[in-house]
């Protein structure tokens, strides 16, 4: 019998799987952590993604050398939400701090907001 909190910990843990899928640049992992709902909100460029959209994103990203996550952390997180944050260097070269606020649902992401900050 799984005890009440032991349940709890095992979904506070999807930073961590989230961290180990893109470590290892595997993109079919991190999409398995991502509800068929999901809907990723950009506020740097007023822009939105259904997963399909976010699927071809991610792809694109993890498939490249160029990309450089680091300085990762979770900020907090719960059964409801993941705040976390990173430096980012991306394909086209440009660096960014990032801020995302991944919302949960069924012990997967339903949503992401993005807010970033150009970096020189």
């Amino acid at each position: 019998m799984i005890r009440r909190r032991e349940l709890r910990k095992e979904r506070h843990m999807l930073y961590e799987k989230m961290a180990q899928t893109q470590e290892a640049r595997d993109s079919e992992a991190f999409l398995e952590l991502v509800h068929d709902d999901f809907v990723m909100v950009s506020h740097q460029s007023g822009t939105q993604r259904d997963k399909a959209a976010f699927s071809e994103m991610l792809n694109h990203m993890m498939s490249s050398d160029k990309l450089v996550i680091s300085n990762q952390r979770c900020v907090y997180e719960n059964d409801d939400i993941l705040v976390e944050h990173s430096f980012m260097t991306f394909p086209d070269g440009s660096k960014e701090a990032v801020m995302g606020v991944w919302s949960k649902k069924d012990g997967q992401f339903i949503k992401v907001e993005t807010g970033a900050t150009p970096v020189k």
